[in-house]
């Protein structure tokens, strides 16, 4: 049987977001690979302004209207299941650009989550916030400090949507357990990656076998502990490449690595690049 794919974010973009503005009259792209299932590795955020879309989302499907504030998860399946058209916005964020913070609101859900209804207000900000972003992460011409004024914008939206989602909850959909074990589990490793990487030590942190807990993440998320384990340790390599002066070494000490070749070698298999040549990318 065919695997589920996975959309990459860093080959469409290399600033670590893309963000599209579509209006009445535009011609939806129709092809299969939009349309069919997928996961994407990066988080994903809907703002409707008019129009009504339908997604089936974790075999659940959801409905958009006017005014709606929506995010897909990373490794959520997801595809677009009527022809309908939601006019707005369609921003893709790498998750190495959400603060752990946000991140606990997103990934914290004890239920599906569901659209919100934006006011007039926040209605009002988030678009010209987003306006702003499309406008400077456009530009011919970029200046120094492009990428730092671009990826605080980002923080500005995905702060406002984190607010909007803080609390929110509806209890029509309830988990199954498989669902509520990975969410927890997701929970411990945000919390854990740098003391904690075997997969056997967070199944004894959750009380199970390591083997039911292999089973729910694949079955929830169709990816294994030991992925997860590697993309979160990945993911804070790059904040701190991104945000603090710390060397490669002092990085991997930081990570639990006391051999830093060999966690430069496990970066660069797995990105595809050195940490010093990331860090240079989205500093420059």
């Amino acid at each position: 049987m065919r695997d589920i794919p996975v959309h990459q974010l860093r080959e469409r973009a290399s600033t670590g977001l893309e963000i599209r503005r579509f209006v009445a009259g535009d011609i939806p792209d129709d092809d299969a690979d939009t349309l069919g299932a997928h996961r994407d590795d990066h988080y994903i955020f809907f703002v409707i302004e008019e129009g009504t879309a339908s997604l089936m989302i974790d075999f659940q499907e959801l409905r958009f209207g006017a005014s709606s504030l929506y995010y897909i998860l990373p490794g959520q399946v997801h595809h677009r299941i009527r022809n309908e058209v939601g006019y707005g916005w369609f921003i893709a964020i790498d998750a190495l650009l959400i603060a752990p913070d946000y991140r606990n609101v997103f990934e914290s859900q004890l239920v599906l989550q569901q659209p919100f209804a934006l006011d007039a207000i926040k209605m009002r900000q988030c678009t010209d916030l987003l306006c702003l972003m499309r406008e400077k992460y456009q530009e011919d011409n970029p200046g120094p400090f492009y990428l730092q004024v671009v990826h605080s914008l980002v923080q500005s939206f995905v702060g406002i949507a984190a607010c909007c989602f803080s609390g929110f909850d509806n209890l029509q959909f309830a988990l199954s357990r498989p669902v509520q074990l990975a969410q927890e589990f997701k929970k411990l490793l945000i919390n854990n990656i740098r003391q904690v990487k075997s997969p056997s030590a967070y199944a004894s942190m959750l009380n199970v076998s390591e083997t039911y807990l292999n089973e729910a993440l694949k079955k929830v998320t169709g990816l294994s502990v030991s992925y997860w384990i590697q993309q979160e340790v990945l993911l804070e390599a790059k904040r701190l490449l991104y945000y603090s002066e710390m060397n490669v070494k002092e990085i991997a000490h930081a990570l639990g690595y006391t051999d830093h070749t060999y966690f430069s070698r496990l970066f660069k298999k797995v990105e595809g690049t050195t940490p010093l040549l990331f860090r240079t990318h989205y500093r420059k």
